[in-house]
């Protein structure tokens, strides 16, 4: 894998030396309460993700960087890919509390989707997203994604249901 370029990022392939970022951006509050998987992260559960899902190509994870200073600000992977039926999960995450709300989500979301459609060859990119995650929804619309599902009181969490969304981008090329 190699750097991917954008305007004001790049991604990355995540390495083991990332770890412990990796680790302190999950376990915040703002980053862990969009998340699905609510548990605080340990060096070790990650360390076993790389092992047993990175490393063996069942997802492919990159690093976003800052193309002017070289600082990592957040995450990006493709989960559960599935070659048979063209398809993966796309999951995302902006760990630096001051790079959020600056339009790098929706920059990495757009190359996500090139990398899936040009480089994975899939037909079919999915995520799942709280409905209350309203900047994400966006930054994902943004980038070509669209709705096909909402499904009402998915999760409770703290004592509140959550809904989620289902949202998707096709490739029509790679049919």
């Amino acid at each position: 894998m190699q750097k991917i370029e954008g305007k004001q990022i790049y991604l990355r392939p995540i390495t083991m030396e990332d770890t412990d970022r990796i680790v302190s951006w999950r376990n915040q509050d703002r980053v862990r309460h969009n998340f699905i998987y609510q548990k605080l992260f340990t060096k070790e559960s990650h360390e076993n993700w790389m092992h047993t899902q990175v490393e063996t190509g069942h997802v492919v994870q990159f690093i976003i960087c800052e193309k002017n200073n070289d600082r990592p600000v957040g995450s990006v992977y493709f989960r559960d890919i599935d070659h048979d039926n063209k398809k993966a999960e796309y999951g995302i995450f902006i760990g630096e509390a001051d790079a959020a709300g600056r339009g790098i989500g929706s920059e990495t979301a757009r190359l996500a989707a090139d990398y899936a459609r040009d480089v994975l060859k899939l037909h079919k990119l999915m995520l799942r997203v709280f409905a209350d995650n309203v900047g994400a929804v966006k930054s994902y619309q943004n980038a070509g994604f669209v709705q096909e599902a909402c499904l009402k009181d998915e999760f409770l969490q703290n004592g509140v249901y959550r809904d989620m969304l289902l949202m998707a981008i096709l490739f029509e090329e790679n049919r």
